[in-house]
């Protein structure tokens, strides 16, 4: 049990140094098996890890999610999205902040990103906003929520992740995430009607629009609900699985592009070069990842873990209660990926041995990692927005995401409360 709180001491401890937190994970997993395995061992670890993770089937589906995504970003459906949003949303007061959202909910469907979701629609939404006379709090605050929602609806690379960590099934996890998902989008447009209630000058109406300029934008948005059919509905009706629904995925996001002439040979050559970029940093991650879960598996950690757990057989929520408000302290001081591939292997046996179904525990997961990605001081949609928005304030992105953070507690309370929430969907998927 030493070890193991020792090795997660030593990867926060190199993180707060500005340590990448691959590499924070990767030094500290080898270092411990050199002194469980010597050093022929670990180095022995090491090789066969990278090897593994490199020419893993499975795995290919995280590039080709992420090319979907780039190549979705190109076509430019989310300025579609976006349209047909406030064309239905944006004649009520926080409207346009509630289309925000809406149009987040709908771009995560074909995206699988959040910082992706969060950086695009703050180029189609901030403008509009603005526009309109709204807040930078509160229009900055529902593009960061609202692009949180890019890892929980279908389909998110780190359902991919957790589903191959854990050998659960992606596709019922994908399913699964939907509900949640929606449930986010309902809470988040509360949260907006609490804003605008207390103070209406944050969110302006902007003019209703005639119901044939609204049929006319829906037009718009067919692309995405055409690629959405089509990945998604392979993979709930068994004809492929979520590895070649990836591809199936690429290739369609690739076809639109083409179609909507937004795909020159140099932004393809851009788009290519982002997705490898973005595939070499996860997989850095993931293999610095799996190197201190090896480490952790041959400590006595796993086990004491369980040992520990069962004392709490009797009343295995507080088990959980726990395991959720460790997430949520991590979730002020690492990024998402790197807090799932650090926690899961270590959490996944305790929750198994409580007798939780694996896949309500990895919604559960995803849902506390999207609050993560918003909660100082290392809210990293906050700090894409500050990136893309350089003349609005980081303190300012903070305040505006407050009563979305409290969104997604009441969100993530009522997932954990209620499992057949997320349970029900998975149960008609092959």
């Amino acid at each position: 049990m030493t070890a193991g709180l020792i090795g997660l001491a030593a990867v926060l401890a190199l993180a707060l140094l500005r340590v990448p937190i691959a590499f924070a994970m990767g030094i500290s997993g080898f270092f411990g098996l050199v002194v469980y395995t010597g050093w022929q061992g670990a180095f022995a670890s090491i090789a066969s890890t990278a090897f593994d993770a490199a020419v893993n089937y499975e795995l290919s589906v995280v590039p080709l999610f992420v090319l979907m995504g780039n190549l979705v970003t190109r076509a430019r459906l989310s300025e579609e999205l976006y349209t047909a949003s406030h064309a239905f949303l944006g004649h009520r007061r926080g409207g346009l902040a509630m289309a925000t959202i809406v149009a987040c909910g709908g771009f995560a469907a074909v995206c699988g990103s959040s910082l992706a979701t969060a950086a695009t629609m703050s180029k189609v939404a901030m403008p509009s906003m603005r526009r309109y006379g709204y807040s930078d709090a509160l229009a900055a605050g529902s593009i960061a929520a609202g692009g949180t929602l890019g890892i929980l609806i279908p389909p998110s690379v780190l359902m991919v992740i957790y589903g191959i960590l854990t050998q659960t099934n992606i596709g019922k996890l994908f399913a699964a995430g939907i509900t949640p998902g929606i449930l986010g989008v309902v809470l988040y447009m509360a949260a907006v009607q609490a804003v605008v209630m207390r103070r209406p000058q944050d969110g302006p109406r902007s003019e209703r629009m005639s119901w044939a300029s609204r049929l006319a934008a829906l037009k718009g948005v067919w692309g995405v609900l055409v690629l959405f059919a089509i990945v998604m509905g392979g993979i709930y009706g068994g004809v492929f699985s979520a590895t070649e629904a990836a591809g199936i995925g690429a290739a369609g996001a690739f076809l639109f592009a083409i179609v909507r002439r937004e795909l020159t040979w140099r932004k393809l050559y851009a788009t290519l070069l982002e997705s490898a970029g973005t595939t070499a940093m996860l997989f850095t991650v993931l293999i610095g990842a799996l190197i201190f879960a090896n480490f952790i598996n041959v400590t006595p950690f796993p086990r004491a873990m369980i040992a520990a757990a069962s004392a709490f057989a009797d009343t295995p929520w507080v088990a959980i209660a726990a395991i959720l408000a460790i997430y949520i302290v991590l979730g002020c001081v690492l990024e998402s990926l790197s807090m799932i591939l650090l926690t899961v292997p270590i959490f996944f046996p305790v929750v198994r041995s409580l007798g939780y179904d694996p896949i309500w525990f990895g919604i559960l997961v995803v849902v506390i990692t999207e609050i993560s990605l918003i909660t100082p001081p290392v809210g990293l949609n906050v700090f894409v927005l500050r990136g893309v928005l350089p003349d609005v304030s980081t303190r300012t992105i903070f305040r505006g995401v407050m009563p979305f953070i409290a969104a997604d507690v009441v969100r993530l309370a009522i997932v954990a409360a209620v499992p057949a929430l997320s349970l029900w969907l998975p149960h008609f998927v092959k």
